[in-house]
């Protein structure tokens, strides 16, 4: 069925320990609403409480890099010809909601919406999605087909090869991200009730077979933050989310030894919390060791006062206390020439003004730009209910002053392939 309706957003505050950071915002039928909204906590080390322009101008980051697989050398990315590649993107959601489809589709066509990612600077796309959207029950939603007859029939599945090859075609990378095990809520771990372990692997190796043959498919984020009970290098098969990716990485790359394995890290290093996903301590002495070398890269995902308003954003010395802890829990990892880093998540509502969160979104970005960090901001959606998206409500109109921030630290697309 069509859908013709404009999307409600609402964003939701559970008591104390939960945050849901989407409002439920998908185009609904009259009968059923769909789409759902993405958990992601952030939880503060002091009271345990959880929450969870243009174009490239100013940059002078390195190029896009040549084609061909990515690999890694110490802290960086590199192309085929050895050349170093920053990845500096954007995530899209839907395919892991009930929409089983990228948000937006409601209301415009989806290759008007790459195209003004592509306008924009993104050389990179962080696709999220559900394991659910791969069954065959699986149908999409929140679709408006006269905005996008090409889409109509189609799988989850089918609209996802054209979402990929259509971002690809035009020069910008994908990381696909399993945000979700089904449409409902993420999952504290990669298996869950209604995801096997077994299932979880087969789908990624199905995926990189799937697509193999595009170059520019870079990866696998293996698992959307980790987080209660995963621990990282305990050895427990059933919560050691360091064991788990080293299998889930060895498996992609029996089938497809290109893609570069991300990694995100915990939510936890001992008895210290931090933001869902956001934690590699524990990479200094259990790093993720795959049979393919140089494949590995680690991602953290990092947020503000807008989403939870930790102790630091309060310190008499912030912004400058910031650096020593994004040190300490993930920048540390490209610092010291560990290994590339990714920072999947960061976003915010506010970017221009003298507002805390505004003030910590600049500093990150001139930090993350200083160290030449790859990053996929959070995200291109208006509807993502705590940071809102590089888009505004009415999904067309592009937010200058999150633009303007991002920017100054942007580095060039791949060449468009021909017609693009």
């Amino acid at each position: 069925m069509d859908q013709n309706n404009a999307p409600t957003t609402e964003t939701k505050r559970a008591p104390r320990s939960q945050r849901l950071r989407f409002g439920i915002a998908a185009a609904v039928v009259a009968a059923a609403a769909v789409g759902g909204t993405v958990t992601a906590f952030a939880v503060n080390n002091s009271d345990g409480q959880s929450a969870t322009t243009t174009t490239t101008s100013a940059a002078k980051a390195s190029g896009a890099g040549a084609e061909g697989p990515l690999s890694t050398k110490k802290g960086d990315i590199v192309d085929a010809d050895g050349k170093k590649v920053v990845l500096t993107g954007v995530n899209w959601f839907g395919f892991e909601t009930g929409t089983y489809a990228p948000h937006g589709l409601w209301t415009r066509n989806w290759e008007s919406m790459l195209d003004q990612m592509a306008k924009q600077g993104f050389n990179t796309m962080r696709l999220p999605y559900a394991n659910d959207m791969f069954k065959s029950s699986a149908k999409p939603d929140g679709i408006d087909y006269h905005k996008n007859p090409d889409l109509k029939g189609l799988t989850p599945q089918q609209i996802m090869d054209k979402i990929v090859k259509g971002a690809t075609d035009r020069g910008i990378r994908v990381i696909l991200d399993q945000h979700r095990p089904d449409q409902y809520g993420q999952s504290e771990l990669w298996h869950s009730q209604s995801l096997s372990e077994k299932q979880w692997m087969d789908d990624w190796v199905k995926l990189a077979k799937r697509y193999k043959n595009n170059d520019r498919v870079i990866g696998a984020d293996l698992h959307n933050e980790p987080r209660g009970q995963a621990t990282w290098g305990d050895g427990n098969p059933k919560t050691d989310w360091q064991l788990a990716a080293t299998k889930a990485g060895n498996a992609i790359h029996k089938v497809n030894k290109n893609w570069l394995i991300f990694v995100e890290g915990t939510d936890r290093h001992k008895n210290e919390q931090f933001w869902w996903g956001g934690d590699l301590q524990g990479v200094k002495k259990h790093p993720v060791k795959l049979n393919e070398p140089n494949k590995v890269v680690y991602s953290a995902h990092d947020y503000g006062p807008g989403v939870y308003n930790q102790n630091w954003f309060m310190a008499k010395d912030f912004p400058k206390n910031m650096p020593a802890i994004w040190e300490k829990h993930w920048a540390y990892i490209k610092k010291q020439n560990i290994a590339p880093l990714l920072l999947g998540e960061f976003g915010g509502k506010k970017t221009a003004g003298k507002s805390s969160e505004a003030v910590w979104q600049n500093a990150l970005m001139d930090y993350l730009k200083k160290h030449q960090i790859s990053y996929t901001y959070w995200t291109w959606n208006p509807d993502s209910g705590d940071t809102g998206g590089v888009l505004k409500n009415d999904w067309k109109t592009i937010d200058k002053n999150k633009m303007k921030m991002l920017a100054k630290y942007q580095t060039p697309l791949l060449e468009a392939k021909k017609g693009k």
